[in-house]
């Protein structure tokens, strides 16, 4: 069965120094940290490049980040990778639980991540799955 957690989180992107200085001055790199709140309730850090093109509106992202507290009252840890693309405004965005990156009680967690950004609130809607208890 698919659970769902709902709930908020603040965001705080960092520029960081790309690996090639002298890379095209559209890519970037970027330290993420995360504060959840509802259903999952903890942080995350990560890193995110990104690229930007000359034409308005069009941009991709790749990211990896850890995310650590509890869900739905199971604490422990597990990864998200992110996948993003806005082609000419559009934006397509897949974030994906790394599979067997769970840990502690979130070991074996599934699923897929979601979200919203309306009126400056970030909002997630987490589809997952977990083992059931043993």
């Amino acid at each position: 069965m698919t659970n769902h957690a709902l709930g908020t989180f603040e965001v705080q992107l960092t520029p960081q120094p790309l690996a090639d200085a002298a890379a095209d001055p559209g890519l970037g790199r970027l330290a993420i940290a995360k504060l959840f709140g509802g259903d999952l309730a903890g942080s995350s850090r990560g890193e995110m490049l990104s690229a930007r093109t000359g034409v308005e509106g069009s941009a991709g992202y790749v990211a990896i980040e850890r995310v650590t507290g509890t869900l739905h009252d199971r604490a422990g840890s597990f990864v998200l990778q992110h996948t993003g693309v806005l082609d000419r405004g559009v934006q397509q965005l897949t974030i994906t639980v790394v599979p067997d990156s769970g840990a502690g009680e979130l070991a074996g967690l599934a699923g897929t991540m979601s979200l919203q950004l309306a009126d400056g609130v970030h909002a997630y809607d987490l589809a997952y799955t977990l083992p059931a208890d043993g």
